[in-house]
């Protein structure tokens, strides 16, 4: 069967809809090339001649795995080993030290293919030793699972700490030959799990820090406002707030201190309880 590789306005329109409504997440009206680039193989996969088939294939109940093959398709973002550094050297420097002799409790909320969550892992192993937990989510049902193998291309761990790659990393065997692969010590502690940054965790889950670096730059405000409600719930009273370098908090009703730059604090009591507790 052949296929028509051009997307209407009206296709592209309802997929876009589609990716915001569901994820949040806004593909601006420029990104038809990253939209057709994505997804123009699923046409030829699933039978379809064009994409206004392949939408209204999608909006049918027999089109729900491919309704989430296409978000995977659309949502994901290379990223890479210990990417802003700053960051991991502001755990290990500053909130590793005040935190003290408990667990420390952090969350990674968009952890993509597990470069992140990983990056993360590495420092509190070697400043904390067993003493956190790392909960590791992201929409993606592909990357979570690609995020467990914990599998990568040399090339990915340019910016890895050399003593770090050869504590925490295996060079791959068999079918992994080539590639480089994370200890299962350190793959074991990383609790990865598919979540919607729109939903809110379970009230039991409470974090010391979050990482919710490079995702809000795809929302709009309005999302954005939801998403950081959702994550701040979860981040105990005193954690820190860790957004990507691009990233800013202004037009935005957040209560939170800035540190520096893309790195905040949630104040020790809530302001809302120390109001109702003045009044």
């Amino acid at each position: 069967m052949s296929f028509r590789s051009d997307i209407s306005a009206f296709a592209l329109h309802r997929i876009r809809d589609f990716v915001h409504r569901t994820a949040g997440i806004v593909i601006g009206p420029d990104k038809t090339a990253l939209v057709t680039g994505r997804l123009w193989r699923r046409l030829a996969i699933c039978g379809l001649p064009s994409y206004d088939a392949y939408v209204d294939f999608i909006a049918r109940p027999e089109g729900a795995q491919e309704r989430s093959i296409m978000l995977d398709l659309l949502t994901t973002n290379e990223t890479y080993f210990f990417r802003e550094p700053a960051h991991f050297d502001f755990l290990r420097n500053e909130i590793i030290p005040q935190h003290g002799n408990g667990t420390l409790r952090v969350w990674c909320a968009a952890a993509s293919t597990g470069e992140e969550p990983y990056s993360l892992a590495m420092v509190l192993a070697d400043c904390v030793g067993n003493r956190w937990d790392m909960l590791a989510t992201d929409i993606s049902s592909a990357v979570i699972a690609q995020a467990r193998k914990g599998v990568y291309r040399a090339e990915r761990l340019n910016h890895m700490p050399a003593d770090y790659l050869k504590r925490f990393c295996r060079r791959g065997i068999g079918e992994y030959e080539g590639m480089l692969v994370v200890v299962p010590s350190l793959r074991e502690q990383v609790n990865f799990d598919l979540h919607n940054l729109l939903n809110t965790r379970p009230d039991s889950e409470q974090f010391d820090v979050i990482f919710l670096r490079n995702v809000l730059i795809y929302f709009d405000n309005p999302t954005k406002q939801r998403v950081l409600a959702n994550v701040l719930r979860a981040l105990r009273p005193g954690g820190w707030l860790i957004l990507g370098h691009c990233e800013s908090l202004q037009g935005l009703q957040v209560p939170v201190d800035t540190l520096r730059p893309s790195i905040y604090r949630k104040p020790a009591m809530d302001r809302r309880a120390f109001t109702r507790i003045a009044s």
